[in-house]
């Protein structure tokens, strides 16, 4: 999200022309005012977004998606990425990247990979065009709170970014190696995700919410109201993800994330044995990239998340901003932790050559299912719960 130039702080109280609201942080009921130009409404309990505005904000995003939705279909086809070393050539695109994975056994990793590089993020756009046409148009479409749902439940699990920022530690990684040079496909697929950033920095879950519910009350239709997450059996199923992704955690660091034969000879390597050749080659930025990414990251979302459900079961529930902003952070960084694994998916992708292949090792599997399971508990998380004795006092 931009910086913006003012703060709105939602009041409890409002003029007439105020859409009621619960946020969905802290589930503190108030009224939310227009919202003008480049403005954002915040909680002023927690300090949640409540929503932003730009002028024409739902044209932009419908322009910006309909251009990321064209330049995606358009990488899909071409090269994407062409390795160039000993007399031997190899290419590849966005398709035969998870075919390669199929190969050698990894379609866990494949689907992984196509979801969340192309299926996620084609469903998206779809979602976002879909739901922007409805409010441009103001013309009452069929399945909208479905697809709104649908929408913001998958947008988290979209790694285009993550994806690119894997394919330049890989072209770092190998650039001792062979020469590698960028495809048609590489180029429309930078653009794609700069247009798709574009798209969603433009929409506003509840700018979208309330402006879809006014077309459903001109008509004298009652809204779906999209409740925040349930808190009931929130901590046990956090828990259950958090200790199953620290069960995972050790393999996925002990075990060979990436297996290379050179000549013959097999040479496999653990996520640190990777960093230590990075950082003796003189790497240090890629390999704090990956130290930060692979090692750091998912501690501290172990770490956080563990503390802030033993904080509700304790009721150790003081300085709650402060946990809510910890717990923002763990949603924020969590999916980032993914760019290790989308670099061993591309270099087995390009590094199948005679005197030399790279294929995955069992802790690629482990690790994504660290990633996922973590990004899992924090989604299941009920942030709601660290602020129930303040609740507790408004209701008595």
């Amino acid at each position: 999200m931009s910086v913006y130039s003012k703060t709105i702080t939602a009041q409890a109280s409002l003029p007439a022309q105020t859409q009621p609201l619960e946020c969905y942080e802290c589930g503190l009921s108030q009224c939310v005012p227009a919202i003008p130009h480049k403005h954002a409404a915040r909680c002023p309990r927690c300090g949640a977004s409540l929503g932003k505005h730009h002028i024409n904000g739902h044209q932009r995003s419908l322009a910006f998606a309909l251009a990321a939705l064209v330049l995606l279909l358009v990488s899909l086809p071409f090269e994407f990425l062409r390795l160039n070393g000993q007399g031997q050539e190899n290419a590849m695109s966005l398709l035969s990247s998870a075919t390669s994975l199929v190969e050698q056994d990894f379609g866990f990793l494949a689907v992984l990979q196509v979801l969340a590089v192309i299926a996620f993020p084609l469903l998206v756009l779809a979602c976002i065009i879909y739901l922007q046409a409805a409010v441009i148009s103001q013309r009452h479409l069929s399945g909208l709170d479905r697809v709104f749902r649908v929408l913001f439940a998958i947008l988290p699990w979209c790694m285009a970014e993550i994806f690119l920022l894997g394919v330049l530690v890989s072209l770092i990684k190998v650039s001792e190696l062979a020469q590698l040079s960028l495809g048609s496909g590489f180029i429309a697929y930078g653009l794609f995700t700069l247009c798709m950033l574009a798209a969603i920095h433009y929409l506003d879950k509840h700018q979208l919410q309330y402006a879809l519910d006014q077309q459903l009350a001109k008509r004298h239709i009652q809204p779906p109201r999209l409740t925040p997450r349930h808190r009931s059996r929130s901590l046990q199923f956090s828990w259950a993800l958090l200790l199953t992704s620290v069960i995972l955690y050790l393999p996925a660091n002990l075990l060979p994330i990436m297996n290379t034969q050179l000549l013959g000879n097999e040479q496999p390597s653990t996520i640190i044995g990777g960093v230590r050749l990075l950082w003796q080659d003189g790497s240090y930025v890629v390999a704090s990239i990956i130290v930060a990414a692979s090692v750091v990251v998912p501690i501290v979302k172990l770490l956080i998340l563990g503390w802030l459900i033993l904080a509700v079961q304790w009721n150790l529930l003081g300085n709650q901003q402060a946990r809510t902003r910890w717990y923002r952070i763990v949603e924020a960084i969590g999916r980032w932790s993914m760019v290790d694994v989308f670099v061993v998916a591309i270099l087995v992708s390009l590094i199948q050559l005679d005197s030399m292949t790279v294929y995955p090792g069992p802790a690629a599997v482990a690790f994504s299912l660290v990633v996922i399971l973590t990004m899992l508990a924090a989604i299941t998380f009920d942030t709601r719960l660290l602020w129930k004795d303040v609740q507790n006092e408004h209701a008595n």
